[in-house]
């Protein structure tokens, strides 16, 4: 059980912790951005296809 403790210890001194931090940081940026970009481009992929699909006729009847 010591050993935990101890690995803990060594953990939360350990100089990597900030660098951790920035990474997570930085992760959470890009995540932001590319949830905008989808979204941007899925709203425009539907209106083109909206558009797309209003501009062809259905076949008629014969």
């Amino acid at each position: 059980m010591k050993s935990i403790a101890k690995k803990m210890v060594s953990f939360l001194k350990a100089e990597d912790g900030p660098t951790a931090v920035e990474y997570a940081v930085m992760l959470a940026l890009i995540v932001v951005v590319c949830i905008a970009a989808i979204t941007t481009l899925g709203q425009n992929a539907n209106s083109t296809f909206s558009f797309v699909g209003s501009a062809i006729k259905p076949p008629s009847a014969s």
